[in-house]
């Protein structure tokens, strides 16, 4: 099994990130989602439980989730796997 460092899923989140930023339509509903607003994003991202619910809101979305994996080169599932190393299991994710 193929574990990513620390450093790696951090990477990761912060190119998700970045993938939502780049245009307004992919990051404004982000924005309305977590209640952050631009001037607060850049302080937010220094937190891990932040930069999984980053992975969360792009793997929300198969559409989302498919362009940001192949904009990153990574499969689909590496960001499955980097949310739950970065934030845990999903909420009621009992297994």
């Amino acid at each position: 099994l193929f574990l990513l460092s620390t450093l790696c899923l951090i990477g990761l989140a912060l190119r998700a990130l970045g993938f939502l930023a780049a245009e307004a339509e992919r990051l404004e509903p982000f924005l309305a989602t977590t209640g952050l607003g631009p001037a607060t994003l850049r302080a937010a991202a220094g937190d891990p439980g932040f930069l999984a619910a980053v992975l969360d809101h792009v793997g929300g979305s198969d559409s989302l989730l498919l362009e940001f994996a192949a904009n990153a080169g990574v499969d689909p599932e590496a960001v499955a796997r980097a949310r739950e190393r970065l934030g845990g299991p999903p909420a009621g994710d009992f297994a």
